[in-house]
Protein backbone atom coordinates (compact mmCIF):
# COMPACT_ATOMS: atom_id res chain seq x y z
CA UNK A 1 0.00 0.00 0.00
CA UNK A 2 1.43 3.37 -0.99
CA UNK A 3 1.68 6.49 1.24
CA UNK A 4 -1.50 8.34 0.05
CA UNK A 5 -3.62 5.25 0.67
CA UNK A 6 -2.10 4.76 4.12
CA UNK A 7 -2.75 8.40 5.02
CA UNK A 8 -6.38 8.13 3.99
CA UNK A 9 -6.74 4.94 6.01
CA UNK A 10 -5.38 6.57 9.15
CA UNK A 11 -7.67 9.59 8.74
CA UNK A 12 -10.67 7.38 8.25
CA UNK A 13 -9.81 5.28 11.29
CA UNK A 14 -9.36 8.40 13.45
CA UNK A 15 -12.73 9.74 12.28
CA UNK A 16 -14.48 6.51 13.15
CA UNK A 17 -13.01 6.61 16.65
CA UNK A 18 -14.18 10.19 17.05
CA UNK A 19 -17.75 9.15 16.24
CA UNK A 20 -17.73 6.19 18.59
CA UNK A 21 -15.98 7.68 21.66
CA UNK A 22 -18.70 10.14 22.84
CA UNK A 23 -21.33 7.46 22.88
CA UNK A 24 -19.18 5.15 24.92
CA UNK A 25 -18.26 7.87 27.38
CA UNK A 26 -21.94 8.63 28.00
CA UNK A 27 -22.48 4.96 28.81
CA UNK A 28 -25.70 4.80 26.85
CA UNK A 29 -25.57 1.53 24.97
CA UNK A 30 -28.99 1.98 23.41
CA UNK A 31 -27.89 5.23 21.77
CA UNK A 32 -24.77 3.73 20.24
CA UNK A 33 -25.30 2.56 16.67
CA UNK A 34 -24.50 -1.06 15.98
CA UNK A 35 -22.32 -0.12 13.05
CA UNK A 36 -20.68 3.10 11.96
CA UNK A 37 -18.79 3.87 8.77
CA UNK A 38 -16.92 6.76 7.19
CA UNK A 39 -15.73 7.08 3.59
CA UNK A 40 -13.01 9.43 2.34
CA UNK A 41 -12.41 9.89 -1.39
CA UNK A 42 -9.05 11.11 -2.69
CA UNK A 43 -8.72 12.60 -6.24
CA UNK A 44 -11.89 10.79 -7.24
CA UNK A 45 -10.01 7.50 -7.70
CA UNK A 46 -9.14 5.95 -4.35
CA UNK A 47 -11.69 5.40 -1.61
CA UNK A 48 -11.24 3.89 1.84
CA UNK A 49 -14.13 2.68 3.99
CA UNK A 50 -13.66 1.84 7.68
CA UNK A 51 -16.40 -0.03 9.54
CA UNK A 52 -16.59 -0.26 13.33
CA UNK A 53 -19.05 -2.34 15.36
CA UNK A 54 -19.81 -2.11 19.08
CA UNK A 55 -21.69 -4.91 20.79
CA UNK A 56 -23.41 -4.65 24.19
CA UNK A 57 -24.45 -7.48 26.43
CA UNK A 58 -26.93 -7.26 29.25
CA UNK A 59 -25.11 -9.71 31.46
CA UNK A 60 -21.76 -7.86 31.27
CA UNK A 61 -20.56 -4.36 31.87
CA UNK A 62 -20.41 -1.87 29.04
CA UNK A 63 -17.10 -1.71 27.24
CA UNK A 64 -14.62 0.47 29.05
CA UNK A 65 -12.44 3.08 27.44
CA UNK A 66 -8.70 3.04 27.66
CA UNK A 67 -7.48 5.08 30.59
CA UNK A 68 -4.99 7.12 28.63
CA UNK A 69 -6.31 7.41 25.07
CA UNK A 70 -10.01 6.90 25.77
CA UNK A 71 -10.27 4.55 22.82
CA UNK A 72 -12.84 1.79 23.07
CA UNK A 73 -11.13 -1.61 23.11
CA UNK A 74 -14.29 -3.40 22.06
CA UNK A 75 -14.29 -1.46 18.84
CA UNK A 76 -11.10 -3.21 17.92
CA UNK A 77 -12.57 -6.60 18.71
CA UNK A 78 -15.64 -5.77 16.71
CA UNK A 79 -13.60 -4.70 13.72
CA UNK A 80 -11.68 -7.97 13.85
CA UNK A 81 -14.90 -9.95 13.80
CA UNK A 82 -16.15 -7.85 10.90
CA UNK A 83 -12.94 -8.54 9.03
CA UNK A 84 -13.21 -12.24 9.69
CA UNK A 85 -16.73 -12.28 8.36
CA UNK A 86 -15.32 -11.58 4.90
CA UNK A 87 -13.29 -14.83 5.00
CA UNK A 88 -10.97 -15.27 2.06
CA UNK A 89 -12.16 -12.09 0.44
CA UNK A 90 -10.76 -9.73 3.04
CA UNK A 91 -8.39 -7.00 1.93
CA UNK A 92 -4.73 -7.97 1.73
CA UNK A 93 -5.21 -11.41 0.13
CA UNK A 94 -3.75 -12.25 -3.28
CA UNK A 95 -4.49 -15.29 -5.41
CA UNK A 96 -1.38 -16.53 -7.23
CA UNK A 97 -1.05 -19.84 -9.09
CA UNK A 98 1.69 -21.27 -11.31
CA UNK A 99 0.58 -23.92 -13.75
CA UNK A 100 -3.08 -23.65 -12.66
CA UNK A 101 -5.97 -21.21 -13.05
CA UNK A 102 -6.65 -18.43 -10.56
CA UNK A 103 -10.31 -17.61 -9.87
CA UNK A 104 -11.99 -14.99 -7.71
CA UNK A 105 -15.70 -15.59 -7.21
CA UNK A 106 -18.39 -12.92 -7.14
CA UNK A 107 -18.85 -11.25 -3.75
CA UNK A 108 -15.21 -11.73 -2.77
CA UNK A 109 -12.28 -9.35 -2.92
CA UNK A 110 -8.51 -9.64 -3.24
CA UNK A 111 -5.52 -7.42 -3.72
CA UNK A 112 -4.43 -9.19 -6.92
CA UNK A 113 -5.24 -12.25 -8.99
CA UNK A 114 -2.28 -13.73 -10.90
CA UNK A 115 -1.94 -16.90 -12.99
CA UNK A 116 1.26 -18.06 -14.67
CA UNK A 117 0.65 -20.67 -17.37
CA UNK A 118 -3.02 -20.57 -16.55
CA UNK A 119 -6.14 -18.40 -16.83
CA UNK A 120 -6.94 -15.58 -14.39
CA UNK A 121 -10.69 -15.04 -13.90
CA UNK A 122 -12.43 -12.59 -11.56
CA UNK A 123 -16.08 -11.81 -10.89
CA UNK A 124 -15.33 -10.01 -7.60
CA UNK A 125 -13.46 -6.90 -6.53
CA UNK A 126 -9.69 -6.65 -7.13
CA UNK A 127 -7.80 -3.86 -5.44
CA UNK A 128 -4.80 -3.93 -7.74
CA UNK A 129 -4.27 -6.00 -10.91
CA UNK A 130 -5.55 -9.03 -12.77
CA UNK A 131 -2.62 -10.70 -14.57
CA UNK A 132 -2.32 -13.82 -16.71
CA UNK A 133 0.95 -15.02 -18.25
CA UNK A 134 0.55 -17.69 -20.92
CA UNK A 135 -3.16 -17.64 -20.31
CA UNK A 136 -6.31 -15.52 -20.62
CA UNK A 137 -7.34 -12.73 -18.23
CA UNK A 138 -11.12 -12.38 -17.78
CA UNK A 139 -12.77 -9.79 -15.54
CA UNK A 140 -16.49 -9.25 -15.00
CA UNK A 141 -16.06 -7.51 -11.66
CA UNK A 142 -14.14 -4.44 -10.50
CA UNK A 143 -10.39 -3.99 -10.99
CA UNK A 144 -8.57 -1.24 -9.13
CA UNK A 145 -5.61 -1.00 -11.46
CA UNK A 146 -4.97 -2.97 -14.69
CA UNK A 147 -5.89 -6.11 -16.55
CA UNK A 148 -2.88 -7.66 -18.31
CA UNK A 149 -2.51 -10.81 -20.40
CA UNK A 150 0.86 -11.90 -21.80
CA UNK A 151 0.59 -14.46 -24.60
CA UNK A 152 -3.11 -14.62 -23.94
CA UNK A 153 -6.39 -12.74 -24.38
CA UNK A 154 -7.96 -10.08 -22.15
CA UNK A 155 -11.72 -9.88 -21.66
CA UNK A 156 -13.28 -7.09 -19.60
CA UNK A 157 -16.96 -6.58 -18.81
CA UNK A 158 -16.75 -4.30 -15.78
CA UNK A 159 -15.04 -1.19 -14.41
CA UNK A 160 -11.24 -1.00 -14.62
CA UNK A 161 -9.42 1.96 -13.07
CA UNK A 162 -6.20 1.37 -15.02
CA UNK A 163 -5.26 -0.10 -18.40
CA UNK A 164 -6.32 -3.18 -20.30
CA UNK A 165 -3.38 -4.80 -22.11
CA UNK A 166 -2.86 -7.96 -24.16
CA UNK A 167 0.64 -8.79 -25.43
CA UNK A 168 0.43 -11.26 -28.33
CA UNK A 169 -3.26 -11.63 -27.65
CA UNK A 170 -6.69 -10.18 -28.32
CA UNK A 171 -8.65 -7.65 -26.26
CA UNK A 172 -12.43 -7.84 -25.95
CA UNK A 173 -14.57 -5.25 -24.13
CA UNK A 174 -18.07 -6.21 -23.08
CA UNK A 175 -21.12 -3.91 -22.82
CA UNK A 176 -20.46 -3.13 -19.13
CA UNK A 177 -16.77 -2.34 -19.57
CA UNK A 178 -15.61 1.05 -18.25
CA UNK A 179 -11.86 1.55 -18.70
CA UNK A 180 -10.30 4.65 -17.17
CA UNK A 181 -6.88 4.10 -18.77
CA UNK A 182 -5.66 2.84 -22.11
CA UNK A 183 -6.62 -0.24 -24.09
CA UNK A 184 -3.65 -1.84 -25.86
CA UNK A 185 -3.60 -4.95 -28.06
CA UNK A 186 -0.11 -5.84 -29.31
CA UNK A 187 -0.01 -8.57 -31.93
CA UNK A 188 -3.75 -9.24 -31.70
CA UNK A 189 -7.12 -7.70 -32.47
CA UNK A 190 -9.51 -5.47 -30.49
CA UNK A 191 -13.20 -6.31 -30.25
CA UNK A 192 -15.25 -3.59 -28.56
CA UNK A 193 -18.94 -3.56 -27.73
CA UNK A 194 -20.65 -0.30 -28.73
CA UNK A 195 -21.73 0.24 -25.11
CA UNK A 196 -18.19 -0.13 -23.73
CA UNK A 197 -16.61 3.09 -22.40
CA UNK A 198 -12.89 3.85 -22.74
CA UNK A 199 -11.62 7.15 -21.30
CA UNK A 200 -8.01 6.66 -22.44
CA UNK A 201 -6.38 5.92 -25.76
CA UNK A 202 -6.99 2.80 -27.81
CA UNK A 203 -3.97 1.19 -29.51
CA UNK A 204 -4.17 -1.88 -31.73
CA UNK A 205 -1.15 -3.50 -33.40
CA UNK A 206 -2.68 -6.42 -35.27
CA UNK A 207 0.02 -8.65 -36.77
CA UNK A 208 -1.37 -12.16 -37.04
CA UNK A 209 -5.09 -11.54 -36.66
CA UNK A 210 -7.40 -12.77 -33.93
CA UNK A 211 -7.45 -16.43 -35.00
CA UNK A 212 -3.71 -16.53 -35.62
CA UNK A 213 -2.96 -15.14 -32.18
CA UNK A 214 -5.33 -17.61 -30.50
CA UNK A 215 -3.67 -20.51 -32.31
CA UNK A 216 -0.15 -19.32 -31.48
CA UNK A 217 -1.02 -18.82 -27.84
CA UNK A 218 -2.48 -22.32 -27.54
CA UNK A 219 0.52 -23.90 -29.29
CA UNK A 220 3.08 -22.08 -27.18
CA UNK A 221 1.17 -22.79 -23.98
CA UNK A 222 1.07 -26.51 -24.82
CA UNK A 223 4.80 -26.61 -25.59
CA UNK A 224 5.75 -24.89 -22.34
CA UNK A 225 3.51 -27.13 -20.25
CA UNK A 226 4.31 -30.47 -21.91
CA UNK A 227 7.90 -29.88 -23.06
CA UNK A 228 9.72 -27.02 -21.36
CA UNK A 229 8.58 -27.77 -17.82
CA UNK A 230 9.49 -31.43 -18.31
CA UNK A 231 12.96 -30.71 -19.70
CA UNK A 232 12.47 -31.99 -23.25
CA UNK A 233 12.20 -30.30 -26.67
CA UNK A 234 9.54 -32.62 -28.13
CA UNK A 235 6.46 -34.43 -26.88
CA UNK A 236 3.28 -36.04 -28.14
CA UNK A 237 0.03 -34.20 -27.56
CA UNK A 238 -2.47 -31.68 -28.91
CA UNK A 239 -1.19 -28.35 -30.28
CA UNK A 240 2.35 -29.77 -30.60
CA UNK A 241 2.33 -30.69 -34.29
CA UNK A 242 4.18 -27.45 -35.10
CA UNK A 243 7.14 -28.58 -32.94
CA UNK A 244 7.45 -31.82 -34.90
CA UNK A 245 7.15 -29.93 -38.17
CA UNK A 246 9.97 -27.62 -37.08
CA UNK A 247 12.07 -30.63 -36.10
CA UNK A 248 11.44 -32.14 -39.55
CA UNK A 249 12.64 -28.92 -41.20
CA UNK A 250 15.86 -29.00 -39.18
CA UNK A 251 16.34 -32.67 -40.04
CA UNK A 252 16.03 -31.81 -43.73
CA UNK A 253 18.71 -29.14 -43.25
CA UNK A 254 21.09 -31.64 -41.62
CA UNK A 255 20.53 -34.18 -44.39
CA UNK A 256 21.14 -31.49 -46.99
CA UNK A 257 24.42 -30.58 -45.29
CA UNK A 258 25.51 -34.23 -45.39
CA UNK A 259 24.59 -34.40 -49.07
CA UNK A 260 26.27 -31.16 -50.18
CA UNK A 261 29.33 -31.11 -47.90
CA UNK A 262 30.47 -34.72 -47.49
CA UNK A 263 34.17 -33.81 -47.35
CA UNK A 264 33.66 -31.39 -44.46
CA UNK A 265 31.55 -33.99 -42.66
CA UNK A 266 34.20 -36.69 -43.10
CA UNK A 267 36.99 -34.42 -41.88
CA UNK A 268 35.01 -33.62 -38.73
CA UNK A 269 34.17 -37.30 -38.18
CA UNK A 270 37.83 -38.25 -38.57
CA UNK A 271 38.75 -35.61 -35.99
CA UNK A 272 36.24 -37.02 -33.52
CA UNK A 273 37.31 -40.62 -34.04
CA UNK A 274 41.06 -39.96 -33.96
CA UNK A 275 41.10 -37.32 -31.21
CA UNK A 276 37.97 -37.87 -29.07
CA UNK A 277 39.45 -36.45 -25.89
CA UNK A 278 40.64 -33.20 -27.42
CA UNK A 279 37.38 -32.84 -29.33
CA UNK A 280 35.41 -33.06 -26.08
CA UNK A 281 37.69 -30.51 -24.41
CA UNK A 282 37.32 -28.19 -27.41
CA UNK A 283 33.54 -28.52 -27.15
CA UNK A 284 33.55 -27.65 -23.45
CA UNK A 285 35.79 -24.63 -24.02
CA UNK A 286 33.81 -23.43 -27.04
CA UNK A 287 30.73 -22.65 -24.93
CA UNK A 288 32.22 -19.84 -22.80
CA UNK A 289 34.75 -18.68 -25.40
CA UNK A 290 32.12 -17.83 -28.00
CA UNK A 291 30.48 -15.41 -25.57
CA UNK A 292 33.87 -13.97 -24.65
CA UNK A 293 34.58 -13.38 -28.34
CA UNK A 294 31.27 -11.58 -28.85
CA UNK A 295 31.90 -9.39 -25.79
CA UNK A 296 35.38 -8.50 -27.05
CA UNK A 297 33.95 -7.55 -30.43
CA UNK A 298 31.34 -5.38 -28.73
CA UNK A 299 33.79 -3.45 -26.54
CA UNK A 300 36.20 -2.70 -29.39
CA UNK A 301 33.71 -0.44 -31.12
CA UNK A 302 34.46 -1.28 -34.72
CA UNK A 303 34.03 -4.95 -33.86
CA UNK A 304 30.29 -4.38 -33.34
CA UNK A 305 29.92 -4.53 -37.12
CA UNK A 306 31.35 -8.05 -37.09
CA UNK A 307 28.96 -9.42 -34.45
CA UNK A 308 26.21 -10.35 -36.97
CA UNK A 309 28.74 -12.19 -39.12
CA UNK A 310 30.17 -13.94 -36.06
CA UNK A 311 26.67 -14.99 -35.04
CA UNK A 312 25.99 -16.31 -38.55
CA UNK A 313 29.27 -18.23 -38.53
CA UNK A 314 28.42 -19.79 -35.17
CA UNK A 315 24.97 -20.76 -36.44
CA UNK A 316 26.41 -22.39 -39.57
CA UNK A 317 29.09 -24.13 -37.52
CA UNK A 318 26.42 -25.35 -35.10
CA UNK A 319 24.30 -26.73 -37.95
CA UNK A 320 27.30 -28.54 -39.44
CA UNK A 321 28.29 -29.79 -35.99
CA UNK A 322 24.81 -31.12 -35.27
CA UNK A 323 24.86 -33.02 -38.55
CA UNK A 324 28.31 -34.41 -37.65
CA UNK A 325 27.05 -35.51 -34.22
CA UNK A 326 24.11 -37.33 -35.82
CA UNK A 327 26.38 -38.98 -38.40
CA UNK A 328 28.79 -40.03 -35.65
CA UNK A 329 25.95 -41.82 -33.83
CA UNK A 330 24.64 -43.37 -37.04
CA UNK A 331 28.02 -44.72 -38.14
CA UNK A 332 28.21 -46.74 -34.93
CA UNK A 333 24.90 -48.40 -35.66
CA UNK A 334 25.41 -49.08 -39.36
CA UNK A 335 27.99 -51.29 -41.09
CA UNK A 336 31.17 -49.39 -41.90
CA UNK A 337 31.82 -48.65 -45.56
CA UNK A 338 34.75 -47.13 -47.43
CA UNK A 339 32.54 -45.60 -50.10
CA UNK A 340 33.23 -41.95 -50.79
CA UNK A 341 29.70 -41.40 -52.04
CA UNK A 342 27.47 -39.14 -49.90
CA UNK A 343 24.70 -41.75 -49.69
CA UNK A 344 26.05 -43.72 -46.70
CA UNK A 345 26.85 -40.46 -44.90
CA UNK A 346 23.31 -39.17 -45.40
CA UNK A 347 21.91 -42.48 -44.15
CA UNK A 348 24.12 -42.36 -41.06
CA UNK A 349 22.95 -38.80 -40.36
CA UNK A 350 19.32 -39.88 -40.68
CA UNK A 351 19.74 -42.87 -38.36
CA UNK A 352 21.60 -40.79 -35.78
CA UNK A 353 18.93 -38.09 -35.89
CA UNK A 354 16.17 -40.64 -35.33
CA UNK A 355 18.04 -42.11 -32.35
CA UNK A 356 18.55 -38.66 -30.86
CA UNK A 357 14.88 -37.81 -31.40
CA UNK A 358 13.91 -40.87 -29.38
CA UNK A 359 15.81 -39.36 -26.45
CA UNK A 360 14.35 -35.88 -27.07
CA UNK A 361 10.91 -37.02 -25.88
CA UNK A 362 12.22 -38.46 -22.58
CA UNK A 363 11.45 -36.08 -19.68
CA UNK A 364 14.47 -34.39 -18.09
CA UNK A 365 16.78 -36.20 -20.53
CA UNK A 366 15.68 -34.70 -23.83
CA UNK A 367 17.12 -31.21 -23.30
CA UNK A 368 20.35 -32.64 -21.90
CA UNK A 369 20.89 -34.80 -24.99
CA UNK A 370 19.82 -31.96 -27.29
CA UNK A 371 22.28 -29.45 -25.82
CA UNK A 372 25.07 -32.02 -25.44
CA UNK A 373 24.94 -32.93 -29.12
CA UNK A 374 24.88 -29.25 -30.11
CA UNK A 375 27.90 -28.43 -27.93
CA UNK A 376 29.78 -31.55 -29.04
CA UNK A 377 29.14 -30.86 -32.72
CA UNK A 378 30.27 -27.24 -32.51
CA UNK A 379 33.42 -28.27 -30.63
CA UNK A 380 34.29 -30.86 -33.28
CA UNK A 381 33.91 -28.30 -36.06
CA UNK A 382 36.03 -25.71 -34.26
CA UNK A 383 38.77 -28.22 -33.45
CA UNK A 384 38.80 -29.46 -37.06
CA UNK A 385 39.28 -25.89 -38.28
CA UNK A 386 42.12 -25.41 -35.78
CA UNK A 387 43.85 -28.55 -37.06
CA UNK A 388 43.38 -27.33 -40.63
CA UNK A 389 44.80 -23.86 -39.96
CA UNK A 390 47.54 -24.98 -37.55
CA UNK A 391 48.66 -28.51 -38.48
CA UNK A 392 50.27 -30.48 -35.69
CA UNK A 393 54.03 -30.92 -35.94
CA UNK A 394 54.96 -34.60 -35.87
CA UNK A 395 58.29 -36.30 -35.62
CA UNK A 396 59.44 -38.65 -38.41
CA UNK A 397 57.88 -42.08 -38.17
CA UNK A 398 54.70 -40.88 -36.40
CA UNK A 399 51.56 -41.38 -38.48
CA UNK A 400 48.29 -39.55 -38.64
CA UNK A 401 47.09 -36.44 -40.49
CA UNK A 402 49.94 -34.25 -41.55
CA UNK A 403 52.52 -37.03 -41.32
CA UNK A 404 54.91 -37.81 -44.16
CA UNK A 405 53.48 -40.19 -46.74
CA UNK A 406 56.81 -41.64 -47.88
CA UNK A 407 58.49 -44.78 -46.69
CA UNK A 408 59.49 -45.15 -43.07
CA UNK A 409 62.41 -47.19 -41.88
CA UNK A 410 61.79 -50.20 -39.74
CA UNK A 411 63.83 -48.60 -36.98
CA UNK A 412 61.34 -45.77 -36.82
CA UNK A 413 58.40 -48.14 -36.88
CA UNK A 414 59.65 -50.41 -34.12
CA UNK A 415 59.02 -47.96 -31.21
CA UNK A 416 55.43 -47.60 -32.32
CA UNK A 417 54.97 -51.33 -32.18
CA UNK A 418 56.69 -51.50 -28.82
CA UNK A 419 53.99 -49.34 -27.24
CA UNK A 420 51.32 -51.93 -27.98
CA UNK A 421 49.97 -54.21 -25.28
CA UNK A 422 51.55 -57.53 -24.45
CA UNK A 423 48.75 -59.49 -26.12
CA UNK A 424 49.14 -57.73 -29.49
CA UNK A 425 52.85 -56.90 -29.53
CA UNK A 426 53.87 -59.50 -32.09
CA UNK A 427 51.00 -58.70 -34.44
CA UNK A 428 51.67 -54.97 -34.18
CA UNK A 429 55.38 -55.40 -34.90
CA UNK A 430 54.67 -57.56 -37.94
CA UNK A 431 52.18 -55.02 -39.27
CA UNK A 432 54.69 -52.23 -38.72
CA UNK A 433 57.37 -54.05 -40.71
CA UNK A 434 54.94 -54.71 -43.54
CA UNK A 435 53.81 -51.10 -43.54
CA UNK A 436 57.36 -49.80 -43.73
CA UNK A 437 58.11 -52.11 -46.63
CA UNK A 438 55.07 -51.03 -48.62
CA UNK A 439 55.56 -47.30 -47.98
CA UNK A 440 52.62 -46.79 -45.61
CA UNK A 441 52.65 -45.28 -42.13
CA UNK A 442 53.73 -47.76 -39.47
CA UNK A 443 51.62 -46.40 -36.63
CA UNK A 444 48.50 -46.48 -38.76
CA UNK A 445 48.70 -50.25 -39.11
CA UNK A 446 49.94 -50.96 -35.61
CA UNK A 447 46.91 -49.64 -33.70
CA UNK A 448 44.50 -51.60 -35.90
CA UNK A 449 46.33 -54.87 -35.31
CA UNK A 450 46.71 -54.06 -31.62
CA UNK A 451 43.05 -53.20 -31.09
CA UNK A 452 41.80 -56.27 -32.91
CA UNK A 453 43.94 -58.57 -30.77
CA UNK A 454 42.31 -57.48 -27.52
CA UNK A 455 39.79 -59.75 -25.82
CA UNK A 456 36.90 -57.52 -24.75
CA UNK A 457 35.64 -57.69 -21.17
CA UNK A 458 32.01 -58.66 -20.77
CA UNK A 459 29.20 -56.68 -19.14
CA UNK A 460 28.99 -58.56 -15.84
CA UNK A 461 32.75 -58.59 -15.37
CA UNK A 462 32.90 -54.83 -15.83
CA UNK A 463 29.94 -54.29 -13.50
CA UNK A 464 31.63 -56.42 -10.84
CA UNK A 465 34.78 -54.28 -11.06
CA UNK A 466 32.67 -51.12 -10.87
CA UNK A 467 30.79 -52.44 -7.84
CA UNK A 468 34.05 -53.13 -6.02
CA UNK A 469 35.27 -49.60 -6.76
CA UNK A 470 32.00 -48.09 -5.52
CA UNK A 471 32.26 -50.01 -2.25
CA UNK A 472 35.86 -48.90 -1.74
CA UNK A 473 35.00 -45.25 -2.41
CA UNK A 474 31.99 -45.43 -0.08
CA UNK A 475 34.21 -46.83 2.70
CA UNK A 476 36.77 -44.09 2.09
CA UNK A 477 34.07 -41.42 2.27
CA UNK A 478 33.09 -42.74 5.70
CA UNK A 479 36.52 -41.81 7.03
CA UNK A 480 36.44 -38.30 5.52
CA UNK A 481 34.49 -36.02 7.88
CA UNK A 482 34.51 -33.03 5.50
CA UNK A 483 32.93 -34.92 2.59
CA UNK A 484 29.18 -35.11 2.07
CA UNK A 485 28.05 -38.70 2.74
CA UNK A 486 25.55 -38.86 -0.11
CA UNK A 487 25.11 -40.91 -3.24
CA UNK A 488 25.97 -37.90 -5.41
CA UNK A 489 29.27 -37.42 -3.57
CA UNK A 490 30.06 -41.12 -3.89
CA UNK A 491 29.48 -41.07 -7.66
CA UNK A 492 31.52 -37.87 -8.13
CA UNK A 493 34.47 -39.19 -6.09
CA UNK A 494 34.30 -42.51 -7.94
CA UNK A 495 34.73 -40.63 -11.22
CA UNK A 496 37.73 -38.73 -9.82
CA UNK A 497 39.22 -41.94 -8.43
CA UNK A 498 38.70 -43.71 -11.76
CA UNK A 499 40.35 -40.93 -13.81
CA UNK A 500 43.43 -40.96 -11.57
CA UNK A 501 43.76 -44.75 -11.58
CA UNK A 502 43.23 -45.03 -15.34
CA UNK A 503 46.05 -42.58 -15.97
CA UNK A 504 48.50 -43.98 -13.42
CA UNK A 505 47.82 -47.74 -13.61
CA UNK A 506 45.51 -48.26 -16.59
CA UNK A 507 42.95 -49.90 -14.30
CA UNK A 508 41.36 -49.62 -10.85
CA UNK A 509 41.37 -51.80 -7.76
CA UNK A 510 38.19 -53.47 -8.96
CA UNK A 511 39.79 -53.94 -12.37
CA UNK A 512 42.84 -55.63 -10.82
CA UNK A 513 40.62 -58.03 -8.86
CA UNK A 514 38.43 -58.80 -11.91
CA UNK A 515 41.40 -58.88 -14.35
CA UNK A 516 40.23 -56.07 -16.64
CA UNK A 517 42.02 -52.94 -17.76
CA UNK A 518 41.52 -49.91 -19.96
CA UNK A 519 43.12 -49.45 -23.39
CA UNK A 520 42.90 -46.94 -26.21
CA UNK A 521 41.81 -47.95 -29.67
CA UNK A 522 44.88 -46.35 -31.21
CA UNK A 523 47.21 -48.35 -28.98
CA UNK A 524 48.63 -45.30 -27.21
CA UNK A 525 48.97 -45.10 -23.41
CA UNK A 526 46.14 -43.61 -21.37
CA UNK A 527 46.85 -39.90 -20.90
CA UNK A 528 45.19 -37.37 -18.64
CA UNK A 529 42.93 -36.06 -21.42
CA UNK A 530 41.56 -39.51 -22.21
CA UNK A 531 41.09 -40.38 -18.53
CA UNK A 532 39.26 -37.14 -17.71
CA UNK A 533 37.06 -37.26 -20.80
CA UNK A 534 36.09 -40.87 -20.05
CA UNK A 535 35.26 -39.96 -16.44
CA UNK A 536 33.04 -37.09 -17.60
CA UNK A 537 31.43 -39.32 -20.20
CA UNK A 538 30.36 -41.70 -17.44
CA UNK A 539 27.97 -39.02 -16.20
CA UNK A 540 26.35 -38.87 -19.64
CA UNK A 541 25.94 -42.65 -19.64
CA UNK A 542 24.40 -42.49 -16.17
CA UNK A 543 22.06 -39.54 -16.77
CA UNK A 544 20.51 -41.23 -19.80
CA UNK A 545 18.75 -43.65 -17.43
CA UNK A 546 21.86 -45.87 -17.48
CA UNK A 547 21.47 -46.62 -21.20
CA UNK A 548 25.05 -45.53 -21.80
CA UNK A 549 26.33 -48.37 -19.61
CA UNK A 550 23.95 -50.92 -21.11
CA UNK A 551 25.13 -49.98 -24.59
CA UNK A 552 28.13 -52.31 -24.21
CA UNK A 553 25.79 -55.33 -24.25
CA UNK A 554 24.86 -55.04 -27.93
CA UNK A 555 27.77 -52.94 -29.20
CA UNK A 556 30.14 -54.95 -31.45
CA UNK A 557 33.19 -53.44 -29.74
CA UNK A 558 31.68 -53.85 -26.24
CA UNK A 559 31.96 -50.10 -25.79
CA UNK A 560 29.78 -48.02 -23.48
CA UNK A 561 28.97 -44.43 -24.38
CA UNK A 562 31.87 -43.07 -22.36
CA UNK A 563 34.18 -45.53 -24.14
CA UNK A 564 33.04 -44.26 -27.51
CA UNK A 565 33.51 -40.65 -26.41
CA UNK A 566 37.04 -41.27 -25.12
CA UNK A 567 38.05 -43.79 -27.80
CA UNK A 568 38.73 -46.56 -25.28
CA UNK A 569 37.88 -50.21 -24.72
CA UNK A 570 37.91 -52.45 -21.63
CA UNK A 571 39.82 -55.69 -22.18
CA UNK A 572 40.63 -58.87 -20.27
CA UNK A 573 43.99 -58.82 -18.52
CA UNK A 574 45.24 -62.22 -17.41
CA UNK A 575 48.62 -60.94 -16.22
CA UNK A 576 48.89 -60.45 -12.45
CA UNK A 577 49.05 -56.77 -11.59
CA UNK A 578 49.62 -54.76 -8.42
CA UNK A 579 48.93 -51.20 -7.34
CA UNK A 580 52.63 -50.40 -6.95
Amino acid sequence: MNTPKLTLLLLAFAGSLALVRPAVAADVPAAVPDKGSITITHDGKHSVTIKAEIKTKTDKQAPSADAESGADTSATDGSDEAGDSHGHGKSGDSIVNIGNDSTLEAGRSADAVVAVMGNATSAGDIGEALVAVLGDARSTGTVGESVVAVLGNSYVDGPVSGNVVAAMGNVELGPHAVVEGQVVAVGGALKRDPAAIVHGEVQEVNIFGAEGVNRMGADLHAWIRHCLLLGRPLAFGPNLAWAWELAAVYLAVYLLIALLFPSAMRNCLDTMEQRPGRSIIAAILAVPLKYVAIILLAVTGIGVLLIPFAGLALWLGGALGKAVAFAWIGRRLLPRTDSREPGPLVLATLVGALVATAFYVVPFVGFFVYKSLAVLGLGIVIYTLILHWFPEKREPGVGGPGAPTGGVSSAGAQPAAATASDEGAAAAAGSAQTASATGTTASTAAPLADASSYERAGFWLRMAALGIDLVLVAIAIGFLPLVDHSMQACIALTAVYGAIMWKLRGTTVGGIICHVRLARLDGQPIDWGTAIVRALGCFLSLLAAGVGFLWMIWDPERQAWHDKIAGTIVVRDTRPRSLV
